[in-house]
Parts: C-alpha cells; sequence; structure tokens
C-alpha cells in the first residue's frame, strides 16, 4: 500500500496576497513542500521584493499583479498565465482585509470594499482557477481563507463576519457544483494568530489577556501553526475532503 504523500512536487500554487503576512509563509510553506508559486499582490514592487526572496531560497516563484476586486485585471492575470504556459493546480484565496467600526457608523462604500475583497475575490479567482482545472480533467485545490468569524460573531467588525461566514458557504456551494470534477474545495479558519495586521490588538494588555484566557492553548498562534493545514488540503492526503471549514484556532470554537 502506497503511503500518504504531503508532497507537491510538480504542483503550481497560486497564493492571492502572498506579499505578505499570513499568505507569504502560506507561499513559503507550499514551496517547502514542493510547489511552484504564482505570487501575487496589488503592488507590485511589494511583490517583486517578496518574489526575489523566496527565489533566493531556491523556489520557482512567478509573480502575478493583480487587485482581487478587479474581474477584469484577474481574468487577464489568468490569461496571462496561459500564454506563459503556466496552470494553477493549487489555489489559496488569502487575500483580504480589516475595518473596524460600530455597524451604525459604516458607510455602504466600507461594506462593499470588505465584502468585494474578503469574498467576491474569492469567487472570482476561483471561478478562474476552477474553468481551467475542469477543461485540464485533473481535477485541482482550492483553499478558500475564512475566520473564527465564519462561525462566530464579534462587534465592530461586521462586513468581516458576513464575508467570512459567505467563505464558508461559498466553499460548500463550489464543493457542490465542482467536486464530480476531481476538485477539493475547503477552507481555514485561524484563531486569533501574531500578525502585521493584529499589531495593535497583540499590543493591547486587556486584548491580549482576554485572547490568551479564551483560548484554550492559552496563547496566540503563528504563522506556522496553520502551514500544516494549508500543505495538508493543497496535497493528496485531503482527497476525500471536501467542503469543509478546518478552525486552526488553539480550541476557541470547541468552548463556551
Amino acid at each position: 500500500m502506497a503511503g500518504i504523500s504531503f508532497d507537491l512536487s510538480g504542483r503550481v500554487a497560486m497564493v492571492t496576497g502572498s506579499a505578505a503576512g499570513l499568505g507569504n509563509r502560506y507561499a513559503e510553506g507550499l514551496a517547502e513542500a514542493g510547489a511552484a508559486l504564482v505570487m501575487n499582490d496589488i503592488d507590485a514592487n511589494r511583490l517583486a521584493k517578496a518574489a526575489a526572496e523566496l527565489r533566493a531560497k531556491g523556489y520557482t516563484v512567478h509573480e502575478a499583479a493583480f487587485d482581487v476586486t478587479d474581474e477584469a485585471a484577474i481574468e487577464a492575470a489568468f490569461a496571462q498565465l496561459d500564454a506563459n504556459g503556466i496552470e494553477v493546480h493549487i489555489l489559496v484565496n488569502n487575500a483580504g482585509i480589516q475595518l473596524r467600526k460600530p455597524i451604525v457608523e459604516l458607510t455602504l462604500a466600507d461594506w462593499n470594499k470588505v465584502i468585494a475583497t474578503n469574498l467576491s475575490s474569492a469567487f472570482i479567482v476561483a471561478r478562474e482557477a476552477a474553468k481551467r482545472m475542469i477543461a485540464r480533467g485533473s481535477g485541482g485545490k482550492i483553499i478558500n481563507i475564512g475566520s473564527l468569524t465564519s462561525e462566530l460573531a464579534r462587534a465592530t467588525v461586521a462586513p468581516y463576519t458576513a464575508a467570512k461566514g459567505g467563505i464558508r458557504m461559498l466553499t460548500r456551494a463550489m464543493t457542490a457544483e465542482w467536486a464530480d470534477k476531481g476538485i477539493t474545495i475547503n477552507a481555514i479558519g485561524p484563531g486569533y494568530i501574531v500578525t502585521e495586521m493584529n499589531k495593535a490588538l497583540t499590543a493591547n494588555a486587556t486584548f491580549d489577556s482576554w485572547v490568551k484566557s479564551r483560548t484554550p492553548a492559552k496563547r496566540w498562534g503563528t504563522p506556522d501553526d496553520i502551514v500544516g493545514t494549508v500543505v495538508y488540503l493543497a496535497g493528496p492526503a485531503s482527497d476525500f475532503v471536501n467542503g469543509q471549514i478546518i478552525y486552526v484556532d488553539g480550541g476557541i470554537t470547541a468552548v463556551l
């Protein structure tokens, strides 16, 4: 009987929003497992710098600078990959933003920006990737990045909560349509992770104490805590896992 493999050699993984933060660590983790990368960011200069850093470690990296909320730009980026003979076998929909405001202070523009970046982008990018996966007939892997707020709500982050709840159900909708094409679509819900975006929260003694008391593991997570789940969902070991969201949260969603 063949052993279970987590090897991604010969595969190409696109990670949106991968010039920095969690997306950058996901990209490096996939490269460590053997995948070539298509890195993405809205800022071409920042993307070039991040790509160069991973190339210096010996990884194969392609760059695709586009705004994940711009449908035409996404379509053009995939068309360029097609022209260059680059097939995307693994997609990680990571790009996202946060906005903290009470609902009564939110404008429609605020709401639309968060929904577009965190939810609509996952739909558009996955649609373009899936079209090509289906046409090739060899399946693929799509990993959508959700959140604790895919399951639970907190005050002042209503559009983010709505978007990440939408990611959970979008993952299921994609599974309903694409699982029989050999594509597995799953989501990851990170807990409270030490990142640049959360720097203000980790520096807030009251919030830091709350996170540690609320989390059964009694600590914040790190980007390395999530990478293993990304690699698992990207590889053959998870071929019969579909439509799921895995919370990597130190146990928060398991307890009251």
